[in-house]
């Protein structure tokens, strides 16, 4: 892959009928952010306003998600943000098995671009394509798991959050398990130095 880059992800993304939820969609949405970054946030599938946009965490779970960013101290543009398919599914509803399959050489490319060295698992969805299907969200939430050098903590989606205010708490404590595993890889230092004060989970 050395001579893939992120235009030719985008150019991939933009072209591909690998499945059927590219027939009844406004936009791809490929995901954005700092291509750099050591940490990448990996969701379900587009909603209405990310199809809009063609841009991935732009409705409430997003605003919710840039909150909760903000509390531990990173700004969202200093994150990488994407999701398992790139193409809203009808209705918002939850992908299937074979569209997260086909659309999975694109995260692999994703991956490969980035090279994270932590990634947030948003949701069940998320932890199943990236754990396998024995994974449990209400069980296996903010417990890390290390793969190949990247570390990898599944926590509740923002959209269930908005419907399940009660979980907040779970969300928060994840988030910040997960600025002590930023600090301790000495990640993110000119941003995570200080303490968080703000617990958007109140």
């Amino acid at each position: 892959m050395s001579e893939v880059t992120w235009d030719t992800l985008h150019s991939q993304i933009a072209a591909c009928r690998r499945c059927g939820l590219c027939g009844g969609i406004t936009n791809k949405v490929p995901g954005q952010g700092d291509t750099s970054s050591p940490l990448m946030l990996l969701g379900e599938g587009p909603g209405r306003q990310e199809d809009e946009q063609g841009l991935a965490f732009v409705g409430p779970a997003g605003q919710l998600l840039t909150k909760m960013l903000a509390a531990i101290g990173l700004p969202r543009e200093r994150v990488y943000i994407c999701n398992c398919v790139k193409c809203r599914p009808p209705q918002n509803r939850t992908p299937l098995p074979e569209e997260i399959a086909a659309c999975h050489v694109h995260l692999a490319m994703q991956l490969w671009l980035l090279r994270p060295r932590v990634i947030l698992l948003l949701g069940a969805t998320a932890g199943r394509a990236a754990l396998g299907d024995g994974f449990r969200i209400t069980r296996d939430r903010g417990v890390w798991v290390e793969r190949k050098g990247v570390w990898i903590l599944p926590t509740y989606h923002p959209s269930y959050l908005l419907r399940a205010p009660e979980h907040k708490r779970e969300a928060w404590e994840d988030l910040q398990a997960l600025r002590e595993k930023l600090l301790d890889l000495g990640l993110y230092p000119d941003l995570l130095d200080a303490r968080p004060e703000n617990d958007p989970s109140s």
